[in-house]
């Protein structure tokens, strides 16, 4: 991008102000992009939700045991872990638009090896296919994440992401109300998994043939000082950047804490005999509606308060109700563990923009950081174990309170320093 372009950039971003003077959400040019990137986010909002009814499916249908089951987690997510250096090592050389691409390909693939999964009939068949999911979805991840907070304003990068992660909350509750209908349809052993994964991945596919064939404008930052001293861009980011390194353990953290009260979720419920595996998909999918509703309020809320504050305040929330859950108090439990999901709601994207604030040509790298904390989807294998071996189904959730309690601590770092 030449000086004209920037200019040109900057002067388009100014035009696309309220009258009462705050930065619009994006500005006329980048909309199509917006839209299009934004669209991803339901995709993996959807394949990650699935996982959590997957969970309960599998333990009823190859009569496995929470801890087994939690290998789901722990597979999909450690191709997370493995790829998503990789992933911002490529999508440095060839753009958000391939690295999309390519996430779409290694998705739509791995939604479609549950077809040879069935027929080999072993849970690690399908394990294999869900790491190959696990791989795309990174590449996905990190391309949009970072990619939505460049398309616009740098006032309201975090509000913009919590809008397309609102899209990610629908592909959720999506995924668990239509696949958990379909899986836990009264029968024995459910419907057949394989149908909705044949659907997901010829559908992801298609999309990927789209994405191949629209033009998604990179964004340029200026050449900086740090950016000529020597060193890798990873080691700049450890070495200059404290915030930045806060902000990944306290992602990390709060991925710890959400994905395991997902995957936990149906068997906690069932266990204390509130409802059934049908009933427990659907309140669910009810939660994961608060957690959406969540993120589009939340959008709002952060173009008049500062997102440093309000990550505060929904982190002191979140560890009251999982505070609340823990001291077993039957019904208030259940509606704490509810309600938390609308605390929850604006964490990510919020701790995500945060982190990558002021990082310029870092972003890149420093978001391939970021989508390695998927990972803390294994801290479900800890509240498996912690359940089977204590027959405690409250105890569990130890492991998100000190994940939301982070989340605070580095919330509270942030409103300290904005003061």
């Amino acid at each position: 991008m030449n000086n004209n372009q920037s200019e040109e950039t900057q002067t388009s971003r100014v035009e696309e102000t309220t009258d009462k003077g705050r930065a619009a959400l994006t500005s006329r040019s980048y909309l199509l992009p917006f839209i299009l990137v934004t669209s991803l986010f339901f995709l993996w909002g959807f394949a990650r939700a699935i996982l959590d009814v997957l969970n309960k499916h599998f333990q009823n249908a190859l009569d496995i045991s929470i801890t087994q089951s939690s290998l789901i987690q722990v597979t999909t997510y450690l191709g997370y872990f493995i790829m998503a250096i990789p992933a911002g090592w490529f999508i440095n050389r060839r753009g958000y638009r391939l690295g999309v691409v390519f996430g779409l390909l290694l998705f739509g693939i791995g939604a479609l090896l549950f077809i040879p999964g069935a027929e080999a009939g072993t849970f690690y068949a399908y394990l294999g296919a869900l790491f190959i999911i696990g791989c795309g979805l990174v590449f996905l991840e990190t391309s949009a994440n970072p990619y939505v907070t460049e398309l616009g304003d740098p006032q309201t990068a975090t509000s913009r992401l919590n809008l397309s992660q609102s899209f990610n909350g629908l592909g959720s509750l999506s995924a668990t109300f239509l696949i958990g209908q379909f899986l836990f349809n009264g029968t024995d052993r459910g419907g057949n998994i394989v149908i909705p994964y044949t659907v997901l991945g010829i559908v992801v596919l298609l999309i990927a043939v789209v994405f191949s064939r629209v033009n998604l404008p990179e964004i340029k930052h200026q050449e900086t000082e740090e950016d000529r001293s020597q060193g890798t861009r990873i080691n700049k980011l450890f070495r200059h950047h404290p915030m930045f390194v806060f902000g990944l353990f306290s992602l990390l953290a709060y991925e710890v804490a959400e994905i395991s009260i997902n995957s936990y979720f149906i068997n906690y419920v069932t266990a204390k005999g509130w409802m059934s595996d049908n009933t427990a998909s659907i309140v669910l999918t009810v939660a994961l509606a608060f957690f959406m509703i969540g993120r589009f309020v939340g959008s709002w809320i952060m173009r008049k308060v500062p997102a440093e504050r309000m990550l505060f305040y929904c982190a002191i929330g979140s560890v009251v109700c999982i505070g609340l859950v823990m001291l077993n108090l039957g019904m208030i439990s259940m509606v704490a563990l509810v309600c938390n999901y609308v605390f929850e709601a604006i964490m990510f994207p919020t701790i995500f923009s945060l982190a990558l604030r002021g990082l310029g040509n870092l972003t890149k790298s420093a978001s391939s950081l970021l989508m390695m904390t998927p990972i803390g989807g294994c801290g479900f294998l800890l509240m498996g174990i912690i359940a089977d071996s204590t027959q405690m189904m409250s105890m569990p959730f130890i492991i998100p309170f000190i994940g939301y309690f982070v989340v605070l601590l580095f919330a509270s770092e942030l409103t300290r320093k904005k003061e």
